[in-house]
């Protein structure tokens, strides 16, 4: 059985439910799934590459957007095995779940990925809007070009104002946010915890959708059940 340390809370996840004690270690955001018993071993931008190194890992799993370079740089320094997987679409996602599940020593496709792949190919798209996608306030940022959540949300039926933005988290300030004239803002719970008190009164007169951030930005066994809930939510706010 191989050693894994995983720097990214969704891969830890799916390779805690797929391939039960070959996790030895994860971050200290890798909440999922709950009671998960490994060694701590720093932030996604701040792992201790020696903690790391101590655990004698056979493979560290790793993504471009959510690690730093440099960290991913020392830990190959360090004679480690660095898996490190690129997600801005869901099909890309599917994809890099199955080649870091098998590097992992999964015999086969989990359950959940098969049942993922069936809950987004029947997905129906709720009534087409256009959405500005907040990440962030204090600065203001937002959901720009070629993002793994965005593209979640178009199969949705959901257009992003910012999706042709040159840069991928824009920072917008606030007044060209509202002159945008979105027909829905779409307020996640994580990175920035927006929560019915805080974020919907930037938008006054828009609709806003309040989204589980996990079933939005995360892949892995939520996917099979992001669909339906992103749905939910949706539908909702236009109500």
């Amino acid at each position: 059985m191989p050693r894994v340390v995983s720097l990214v809370p969704s891969l830890t996840e799916a390779v805690a439910v797929t391939a039960p004690g070959v996790l030895v270690g994860a971050t200290d955001w890798c909440g999922h799934p709950a009671g998960l018993d490994v060694v701590r071993i720093g932030g996604t931008k701040n792992p201790d590459v020696a903690a790391i190194a101590a655990l004698r890992p056979d493979l560290v799993l790793a993504n471009e957007e959510e690690n730093r370079a440099p960290d991913l740089a020392a830990l190959r320094a360090a004679g480690l095995d660095v898996l490190v997987t690129e997600i801005r679409t869901l099909d890309q996602g599917l994809r890099e779940l199955e080649r870091a599940l098998a590097a992992c020593g999964a015999p086969r496709r989990p359950r959940w990925l098969v049942e993922a792949e069936a809950a987004w190919e029947a997905v129906t798209p709720v009534e087409p809007c256009t959405a500005v996608v907040p990440i962030w306030r204090r600065p203001w940022m937002v959901l720009g070009r070629d993002t793994f959540a965005g593209d979640l949300l178009a199969r949705l039926g959901v257009r992003n104002v910012y999706a042709d933005h040159p840069d991928r988290y824009p920072r917008i300030p606030l007044d060209e946010l509202r002159a945008a004239a979105p027909d829905l803002v779409v307020l996640p719970d994580e990175p920035y915890r927006f929560t019915r008190d805080d974020g919907p009164e930037a938008f006054p007169g828009t609709a806003a959708a309040l989204v589980d951030g996990r079933m939005l930005t995360w892949y892995g066994p939520s996917l099979a059940e992001a669909p339906r809930a992103l749905a939910r939510a949706l539908r909702a706010a236009h109500r």
